[in-house]
């Protein structure tokens, strides 16, 4: 019965750890089929080809930004406070325009019926390289005049800040009003991130956050899948007056934010704007939204812009760009748990300014609160231990008589207080803290090159000398020595091996998840051996009393 309690707590726990989202896929929200996509929505059939010219580069403290000139696309970021995952030497790139990977920021104007106000935009800067000096260092892309209209593209990079500023000037030089709309895109390709392997999958895709629909996944699947079937668009809220609506992968993102933090309007003006998430002829993904413009008076001119953020996933960051963004931290359905969970990790790191520590202090923290569910269980574990001996004799005496053994086997722990059960209930209790837990620390971008002690250097990569992988592969050795022995020896052995068959895969962890799981093993060994004692000792006063 132990055994077998304890393999299906373990089998369980990595089930829901490994394959949550896969067993239980997010519902459909009902209410949006009744949303119908208007004409003008979906944007024109015409897709802008991606081909690059002349690169415009920006260099800042936090950026390297590559500018297609022609296009005034972002074709290329490189985070300069952050490496590659796969090659900790190298940079990371969130945005890029390879043969092997696409991931782009682009603009474009609009009519009012949907299609590119020009066929072409060729932009020009006045020179092919800026460098952050200041505050700020703004980049102006203008073109040619066409039929009257004026247009020029201008983004704005700050010190410090994964935000970028994206403005058109345009000037009416004609005799009647412009009418126009706005459209900004994320394009991406549908390949996983960097360095993605099987322990540390996460969604990567399209986003958006809006009041009415809430935040929203919507998977590369399901996109496909409106594609063949020739639908406009996939299940989604597709209009909204504020929020914001881009790509997400483990750790970074990449958002159009319509109303910033403490602003008090959004891009959307009076009007509504419509979230356009798809996929194009060209295989990419599209992630963006339409933004309904005032019309421009004869002979006048105006200005209309956005934000794009565009780099980490960091809490202290992203909850001062625009509301609701922390929630792109998705835990999915454990965010009941891993929301609460993080908040104290981040807490305990402003005390003490190391995540590693922070991490240690948290798992402590969480230990304290379930004592007393942890507590019942391992008393009740304790006393099926103690009684080990008592129960063969029961079952070497009796073992032809099954209802005879079940009677005396029950009269014995009636005797002794002890519910053969009472360890089950406490540990499924804690399953979804632990796996809240485990996506809190997973889904933090706090821990990548975060430096705990001495050969620590990155809590977000695997431990480099693989000692604390193999310090928790011992400690669940050792707790199966404080454990209920299995009355089969086949089963004996196999609770020796499976501690450390169970713990390979912590090999591959990042050593953030290792050192919450080693501190929380030494906490339960602990625990574990001083319950045991305790109870031994009482159990056997008792029995001596008896005789």
């Amino acid at each position: 019965m132990d055994f077998k309690r304890l393999l299906m707590f373990f089998a369980l726990a990595m089930l829901i750890l490994l394959g949550w989202e896969k067993l239980f896929p997010a519902p459909k929200n009902e209410q949006h089929n009744a949303v119908q996509q208007t004409p003008s929505a979906a944007n024109t059939q015409t897709e802008n080809k991606l081909s690059v010219t002349t690169p415009i580069t920006v260099t800042t403290d936090t950026v390297k930004a590559v500018i297609d000139e022609k296009s005034g696309d972002l074709r290329q970021l490189i985070l300069n406070q952050y490496n590659a995952t796969s090659d900790a030497s190298k940079p990371f790139v969130l945005f890029d325009d390879s043969k092997t990977h696409q991931y782009i920021a682009q603009s474009v104007l609009l009519n009012r019926q949907g299609d590119y106000l020009f066929k072409d935009l060729n932009f020009t800067a006045p020179q092919k390289q800026y460098t952050l000096n200041g505050d700020k260092v703004e980049v102006r892309l203008t073109a040619p005049e066409q039929e009257g209209i004026q247009v020029s593209k201008v983004y704005t990079f700050s010190k410090g800040s994964y935000e970028i500023g994206m403005r058109y000037d345009v000037v009416n030089h004609t005799k009647t009003p412009l009418q126009l709309d706005a459209a900004y895109r994320i394009l991406r390709d549908g390949e996983d991130p960097d360095g993605s392997g099987y322990f540390d999958h996460t969604y990567t895709g399209p986003v958006l956050y809006t009041p009415e629909g809430k935040f929203e996944k919507v998977s590369f699947k399901d996109l496909d899948s409106d594609y063949k079937s020739g639908r406009n668009r996939a299940d989604y809220q597709s209009k909204t007056h504020t929020g914001w609506v881009g790509m997400t992968q483990h750790y970074f993102m990449a958002t159009w934010i319509l109303q910033p933090k403490n602003a008090a309007d959004s891009v959307c003006g009076k009007g509504e704007c419509l979230i356009d998430i798809r996929k194009r002829s060209d295989g990419l993904y599209s992630s963006g939204v339409r933004v309904p413009l005032a019309d421009v008076a004869p002979e006048g001119q105006t200005q209309f812009g956005i934000n794009l953020y565009a780099g980490p996933q960091e809490y202290s960051i992203i909850t001062q760009v625009a509301d609701h963004l922390q929630m792109i931290k998705d835990y999915g359905k454990v965010s009941l748990f891993s929301s609460p969970l993080f908040w104290l990790l981040n807490w305990w790191h402003s005390v003490v300014h190391n995540w590693g520590w922070a991490i240690i202090l948290l798992t402590l923290t969480v230990k304290a609160i379930l004592f007393p569910l942890t507590n019942a269980s391992y008393k009740s574990m304790a006393k099926m231990r103690a009684v080990a001996p008592r129960l063969q004799a029961l079952k070497d005496q009796y073992g032809d008589d099954r209802m005879r053994l079940q009677q005396e086997m029950m009269a014995m722990y009636k005797k002794e207080k002890i519910n053969p059960l009472g360890g089950c209930l406490p540990m499924l209790l804690q399953i979804p803290v632990f796996i809240g837990l485990y996506w809190a620390l997973f889904a933090s971008v706090e821990l990548r090159q975060a430096p705990w002690i001495g050969w620590i250097t990155d809590l977000a990569r695997q431990d480099p000398y693989y000692i604390l992988p193999s310090l928790m592969a011992v400690t669940m050795y050792l707790q199966t020595f404080l454990n209920p022995p299995p009355a089969d020896p086949l089963q004996a052995k196999m609770m020796k091996i499976m501690p450390v068959a169970f713990s390979v895969m912590f090999f591959f962890f990042p050593a953030g998840l290792v050192l919450y799981w080693l501190t929380n093993n030494i906490l339960t060994l602990a625990q574990q051996y001083f319950i045991n004692k305790h109870l031994e000792k009482k159990l056997k006063q008792h029995h001596r009393l008896d005789v």
